[in-house]
């Protein structure tokens, strides 16, 4: 009886001796079959709902058949690929943005939206994937050639932009204006350019580039030499989720590793412009 409960205590022990190294060690054949894709660790999204500004082109917006597109939009849909997480994009007022996100609205701002002090005490950005600038998109026959010239004319930008943020990071300059009146789009305030109303628009550089490139007349227009300041495109994401945007920032740089990045960058821009 004694040598047959000390076998059954050896049997136990070697038992749980292989079940403590196979914990501590690597995991057993076929254990990888569920590996997630890279980056994903600890993110639980059925799906990303991005917000976006569907007038914001060649960011994102709608196409001659009211199909949402652009660079951004290509850019999202590789990330979702590259996390393994479906991505939705939602329209939203751009004034509201931040509230959208951090209400739960949306998961994430990605339409040109540019790193801003003021803006990262509201969201958390990925890193920077962009390179821009705060330019001024005058009428060619409009008789001005500098921002000194701008003293006594109307000025207009998007509402919330950071369009508005570059005029009041000059204030001697803004206080010379007649007026600056702000509209819901870069498109209205272009609009009310064109009709004479305001005298000049102050925008991102990418999206006045695209936009005068695909006027009927790009020789109308004149994008002041002298700008308003250089800034960057990244992602907004809520503060608390951290891991979403180290999961982000992992797709970038893997985007820009395989080549994916630069063909986009070429096919909206013309060349690598992706940071």
């Amino acid at each position: 009886m004694f040598l047959a409960a000390l076998a059954v205590c050896l049997l136990a022990a070697c038992g749980s001796s292989e079940e403590d190294t196979q914990a501590e060690g690597t995991a057993p054949a076929g254990a990888g079959s569920t590996e997630e894709p890279a980056g994903t660790a600890g993110l639980d999204y059925e799906e990303l709902i991005i917000g976006v500004d569907d007038t914001f082109a060649p960011m994102g917006f709608l196409d001659e058949n009211n199909e949402l597109t652009g660079f951004d939009i290509d850019m999202a849909n590789a990330v979702g690929e590259k996390l393994g997480i479906p991505v939705t994009f939602q329209t939203i007022e751009w004034s509201m943005k931040e509230q959208e996100l951090n209400q739960g609205n949306i998961d994430l701002i990605w339409n040109g939206y540019s790193v801003t002090e003021e803006r990262k005490q509201e969201v958390l950005f990925t890193n920077p994937y962009l390179d821009n600038k705060q330019v001024v998109v005058v009428m060619a026959d409009s008789g001005i050639e500098s921002l000194e010239d701008l003293a006594g004319k109307v000025v207009a930008a998007q509402e919330d932009s950071s369009a508005v943020e570059a005029i009041d990071s000059h204030p001697d300059l803004a206080a010379t204006f007649g007026d600056r009146p702000e509209f819901a789009t870069n498109d209205m305030a272009i609009m009310d350019m064109e009709a004479g109303r305001s005298d000049a628009v102050v925008a991102d550089s990418v999206l006045l580039d695209y936009v005068i490139s695909h006027k009927e007349d790009p020789s109308q227009y004149r994008i002041l030499e002298e700008d308003l300041g250089s800034e960057e495109f990244a992602v907004g994401v809520r503060k608390e989720d951290t891991a979403l945007a180290e999961a982000i920032n992992e797709a970038f740089a893997e985007l820009k590793e395989d080549g994916t990045a630069a063909e986009l960058s070429i096919k909206w821009f013309g060349e690598d412009i992706v940071k």
